[in-house]
């Protein structure tokens, strides 16, 4: 099987859904990720810390546009080993768009052809009247999504793109059942305690935005300590699937079977993530 994952900036497809393409890299499955933007300016905490220190080196305060993407890349391209990324496309827009672009829905569309992949990872659009980068990349996706899949050979050159489903991340609400807050919520989740470990070494990469060290662990514990919370596990990243699931019977999940109601809570509690995994 074959993932693809669209996101705005380097890093969010680590922080976002770096623990379930572990967990599919071990398995066999390709993973490649399309990242829109060069994020030169996004979280550029390296260069503008320097600026405030007595005596900034000279070498990262006067750093340009084109040194710290390449550090940014380094950064991507070093998580993507960690976490088993076997591919990277960047298309090296300026990180600051606000708005959906035609030229970069058919770039999408386009590396989405060329992949073929069956699944498709990315950003929830989140409240359509606000539009940050993430909103709008995702956007971008769909419709590409949606272009993609209406190519023709003998009038495009390249056969239709079959994407049996799109999972949206970022969706910050954990609901335990489908009636509550009338229904909206994440309705899939991936356990990711046993490579929690690798998403953290993958986060590390990230020093230039201070996404390394205690954020790292901050955002896990927090973040997909929460979602884990939910899916009755110690860690885990959540997702909302666009397209309908078909069944042959009604689907029951191991983990749904072998749950304890009366000790899930003391079971999804039993990780010490930063005395396992120390802030290096």
């Amino acid at each position: 099987m074959k993932i693809m994952t669209i996101y705005a900036h380097p890093a969010d497809t680590i922080t976002n859904c770096g623990g379930t393409l572990a967990l599919h890299a071990e398995r066999g499955d390709e993973v490649v990720a399309l990242i829109l933007s060069h994020g030169g300016r996004i979280h550029a905490n390296k260069y503008a810390e320097e600026w405030r220190k007595d005596h900034p080196s000279d070498d990262i305060a006067t750093a340009g546009l084109d040194a710290i993407v390449a550090n940014k890349k380094d950064e991507l391209d070093r998580a993507a080993d960690i976490i088993g990324i076997s591919k990277i496309i960047t298309l090296d827009h300026e990180d600051t768009y606000a708005t959906v672009r035609e030229d970069v829905v058919e770039e999408i569309a386009e590396q989405i052809a060329a992949e073929q992949p069956e699944i498709v990872i990315a950003d929830h659009p989140r409240s359509p009247a606000y539009f940050d980068p993430h909103s709008v990349a995702t956007g971008m996706a769909l419709a590409a999504l949606s272009r993609a899949g209406t190519y023709l050979r003998n009038l495009d050159g390249r056969d239709e793109v079959p994407v049996r489903q799109v999972f949206l991340t970022g969706l910050p609400v954990y609901n335990l059942d489908a009636l509550s807050l009338n229904g909206l919520r994440n309705d899939c989740y991936v356990d990711i305690t046993d490579v929690v470990g690798t998403k953290l070494a993958a986060m590390d990469q990230f020093v230039s935005q201070g996404y390394h060290g205690v954020f790292a662990r901050k955002l896990v514990e927090s973040y997909n300590g929460e979602a884990g919370r939910a899916a009755g596990v110690n860690f885990a990243e959540s997702f909302v699937r666009l397209y309908n699931e078909t069944h042959a019977q009604l689907p029951v999940t191991d983990a749904a079977l072998a749950a304890d109601p009366l000790t899930r809570h003391i079971a999804y509690s039993s990780v010490n993530l930063r005395g396992t995994f120390p802030v290096p």
